[in-house]
């Protein structure tokens, strides 16, 4: 059944654009032809992102205050470079959920993260208060019988330094759940460094 936002209501994120390299795609390749028999539903490369924050179900009218607020927060505040490295799953081998790939620890990513969450404390936005765990999914795992081929996998990339990723901007996401999937439809794009 597709999923249906309440009225008035927009399903939205806060993510990092990441521009796959030769490398990661390379790595994602990897990881697709060794699990392609396994019921896992890969990201498309073109949706690749690093989310900031979550917002979920969003009324519309809160919206041009986290759009306000991201202005504020994203003006002047520097681009970055963070590096995308190793991988990694979500729960644990014996019950893995979400293939991943990581990256290195950035202060700057934390900083803007700590920004952001802190901008939407004054748009009266809830969110859920959990440790920020800065990653790329690759894939929602629904079934996998080759446990062995995945920890193969996530052990060969586990401490590979795959791209540099520069950070310029921040986008505000409104997340389309389809039968096909999700599409991501951008609401708003914010520069860190002054034009």
């Amino acid at each position: 059944m597709k999923y249906k936002p309440q009225v008035n209501m927009k399903r939205i994120f806060i993510a990092v654009r990441i521009d796959p390299t030769e490398a990661l795609k390379t790595m994602f390749s990897d990881f697709r032809t060794g699990l392609k028999d396994e019921r896992i539903k890969w990201t498309e490369m073109e949706k690749f992102h690093i989310t900031l924050v979550f917002l979920g179900d969003t009324e519309e009218d809160k919206i041009e205050s986290v759009s306000e607020m991201l202005k504020g927060v994203c003006m002047g505040f520097g681009d970055f470079n963070i590096t995308i490295k190793g991988t990694g799953i979500f729960k644990n081998l014996k019950d893995p959920r979400v293939i991943w790939t990581g990256v290195e620890p950035s202060e700057r990513l934390i900083k803007l993260h700590g920004s952001v969450k802190l901008g939407l404390k004054d748009t009266d936005i809830t969110i859920e208060d959990r440790p920020y765990r800065p990653h790329l999914t690759l894939g929602r795992i629904n079934k996998i019988k080759d446990i062995e081929t995945l920890k193969a996998l996530i052990t060969r990339y586990q401490n590979t330094d795959i791209q540099r990723q520069a950070v310029n901007e921040v986008i505000l996401y409104e997340s389309l759940l389809m039968h096909s999937g999700a599409v991501y439809k951008p609401l708003g794009k914010y520069p860190l460094v002054d034009k």
